[in-house]
C-alpha cells in the first residue's frame, strides 16, 4: 500500500476554439531554441498548502482506494497552468500557457523552474513521451514542442506552411511510439519522433478536434468539441470513423482509453460522462453530479476508476464504473476552471488555471 499523504485539489479554466483546414505537406525541418534563456529554480510565492479534501459521501465505499487528501502547489503568477503530466523524476510538468513556458514543479519542496519556449509560444497540452521527455502541443508557435529534461534544450517541429493557426490541443502516443495530436481547426496529425517527419490530416465534418487517446491495442481516438462526435484513426490515417455518441449535440471534449480499450468521454455541453465500447459498438452516458455541470476534462486511473472535472460544480469527481457511482471533491479556489487531469499510481493531477495552482489528489490502493 502507498503512505498516505494529505491532498488539495485544482480547479479548471476556459479554453479557446478556432479553425483552418488545408493538404498535407513534406514533413518541416526541427528548430532548435537555445536554452540560455531557461529561467531555473524560480521559487513560488507561497509554501504548497496540506488539508483532507472536501468530498460528498459516495453511496458505497470505493473499489481499490482509501484514505483521499489533496494538496494544493502555488506556481508563478500570471503561469495559467494548462495541462500537467507527472514526470519520470517525480516531478510533474505543467504548460504555463499565460507565460509561454513549460514549468516542472517539485512536489517534494513546491519549488518550480519554468523553461521559456519560444517567441509567440502559447502552449496548451504537454504529455511525457516514451523518450522519458516532455512534449509539447504549443498553439502559439503551431508546433510540435519537445523539451530535454536534461539540458532544457527546446526543440520545435513546426507544422506545414499552409497548416497555419491549427490550435494545437493535445496529443497522446500510440503503442508504435508515433506522437498524434489535434487541431481544433479541423485537424489531426502524427509525428515520427525518430525522423521528425510529420504529417497533417483534415477531420471529417471541419474545426473541433480536441481530446486524443490511444488504447492499449494501439488505436487512436479523439474527441471533436465542435463536431459531436468521436473519431477513431485508421491505421496510416487512412480514414476516420466518426462515432457519435447517444446525446445530440453533447460536445465531446476529452476522451481517455482504460485498460480494456473502451474510450471515456467528457460531454461538456450535456454535463455528462460516456463510455463507448469498440467490441460492442454502444455506448453509455451518464449525468454529472450538481445542478449545473459541465464536463471538461476526463482520466482514467490504474485502477480503472474516471476522473472528470466539472466547470459548472468548480469540482473534480471520481466515477466507479462497476456500482455507476460518483464522489465529489470540491476545489480549494473559486473558479478553479480545472481544464486537464492526469496521473499516476496513487495520484490524480489537475491544473487550476483560473488560480496558478497546481492540485494533486492523493490516495491509497489496496
Amino acid at each position: 500500500m502507498k503512505s498516505k499523504r494529505p491532498l488539495l485539489f485544482v480547479a479548471p479554466l476556459l479554453l479557446l476554439l478556432a479553425a483552418c483546414s488545408g493538404d498535407d505537406e513534406p514533413p518541416p525541418a526541427t528548430t532548435s531554441v537555445p536554452a540560455a534563456e531557461t529561467p531555473r529554480a524560480a521559487a513560488p510565492d507561497q509554501a504548497p498548502t496540506r488539508e483532507p479534501v472536501a468530498t460528498s459521501e459516495p453511496q458505497e465505499e470505493p473499489r481499490g482506494a482509501t484514505d483521499f487528501f489533496m494538496q494544493s502547489y502555488p506556481v508563478p503568477a500570471g503561469s495559467h497552468p494548462h495541462d500537467v503530466a507527472p514526470a519520470v523524476d517525480g516531478g510533474v510538468w505543467y504548460t504555463a500557457q499565460g507565460s509561454g513556458r513549460l514549468g516542472w514543479l517539485d512536489p517534494e519542496t513546491g519549488a518550480v523552474r519554468e523553461v521559456a519556449l519560444g517567441a509567440g509560444s502559447r502552449p496548451h497540452g504537454v504529455i511525457v513521451g516514451p523518450d522519458g521527455a516532455p512534449w509539447i502541443t504549443d498553439s502559439g508557435r503551431n508546433a510540435i514542442v519537445r523539451v530535454d529534461p536534461a539540458t532544457d534544450e527546446v526543440t520545435a517541429y513546426p507544422l506545414p506552411a499552409g497548416r497555419g493557426n491549427a490550435n494545437l490541443n493535445t496529443a497522446a502516443f500510440d503503442n508504435r511510439g508515433v506522437l498524434w495530436f489535434t487541431g481544433q481547426d479541423g485537424v489531426f496529425g502524427r509525428l515520427f519522433p525518430d525522423t521528425g517527419e510529420l504529417f497533417v490530416y483534415d477531420a471529417p465534418n471541419g474545426r473541433g478536434p480536441y481530446g486524443i487517446t490511444a488504447t492499449p491495442d494501439g488505436d487512436v481516438y479523439y474527441a471533436s468539441l465542435a463536431g459531436n462526435y468521436v473519431g477513431r484513426i485508421a491505421p496510416g490515417a487512412a480514414f476516420v470513423q466518426v462515432i457519435e455518441p447517444p446525446t445530440e449535440g453533447q460536445g465531446a471534449r476529452r476522451v481517455w482509453s482504460d485498460s480494456q480499450g473502451r474510450i471515456w468521454v467528457s460531454e461538456w455541453n450535456a454535463g455528462q460522462v460516456a463510455v463507448y465500447d469498440p467490441a460492442a459498438a454502444s455506448w453509455q452516458e451518464w449525468p454529472l453530479p450538481g445542478a449545473n455541470p459541465s464536463a471538461y476534462a476526463v482520466y482514467v486511473d490504474e485502477l480503472d476508476a474516471v476522473w472528470l472535472s466539472d466547470f459548472g460544480g468548480n469540482a473534480i469527481h471520481r466515477f466507479d464504473p462497476e456500482t455507476e457511482t460518483f464522489m465529489t471533491f470540491e476545489l480549494p479556489h473559486a473558479n478553479g476552471s480545472v481544464r486537464q487531469l492526469l496521473g499516476r499510481e496513487g495520484e490524480v493531477w489537475a491544473p487550476e488555471s483560473g488560480a496558478d495552482q497546481i492540485v494533486v489528489i492523493r490516495y491509497a490502493t489496496s
